[in-house]
């Protein structure tokens, strides 16, 4: 009897303000590695956690789109509108309900887990996702003594990377300074 391979499923997800190689090189990172059918990069039009974004919603998702137009497998996606919210849970939600999507990795940075424990429903998120952290300089040691990280215990999977030395808030101070 033939194998039923499961079909996995990224979510990478934020206000990508600006989307940048790093973005990139993560998916191409957690495809391989995670074996991954398709990511999809959730662009959110505000994060709750941080100010109002720099590049309007449409411009964020014409870079997307062009950053990751040579990889099939990454799909830019804005829910927003559709489900009324930008928060992760309720994105998950609609996947699983609307999309019938199942085997969902949920993919973070270190220096989110920190605050993992603040998003909306984060107990929820970890019930019906597979939690997938990548290193980001500075926060590892951190994210590990988390709040979270104590909750999951060996549940989460900590990708250890090459430091991304790229980052949305260094790309923003640039633009804003030829502005």
């Amino acid at each position: 009897m033939a194998s039923i391979q499961k079909k996995y499923i990224g979510l990478l997800g934020g206000s990508f303000d600006p989307p940048h190689k790093g973005h990139l090189g993560i998916s191409k990172i957690a495809i391989k590695k995670l074996k991954l059918k398709k990511i999809y990069w959730v662009v959110t039009k505000k994060n709750p956690f941080k100010n109002k974004p720099f590049y309007s919603i449409d411009q964020r998702l014409r870079k997307a789109k062009k950053l990751t137009k040579s990889n099939k497998k990454i799909q830019v996606a804005y829910f927003d509108e559709i489900i009324g919210s930008s928060r992760s849970i309720d994105t998950i939600y609609y996947l699983i309900s609307k999309k019938k999507l199942k085997n969902i990795f949920l993919i973070i940075g270190s220096d989110n887990l920190i605050n993992f424990h603040k998003w909306k429903s984060w107990k929820k998120i970890v019930k019906l996702t597979k939690l997938i952290v990548f290193s980001r300089r500075g926060y590892d040691k951190k994210s590990r003594k988390s709040k979270v990280a104590k909750y999951l215990k060996n549940k989460i999977i900590f990708i250890t990377n090459k430091p991304i030395l790229i980052s949305s808030t260094k790309l923003r101070n640039r633009d804003h300074v030829k502005r």
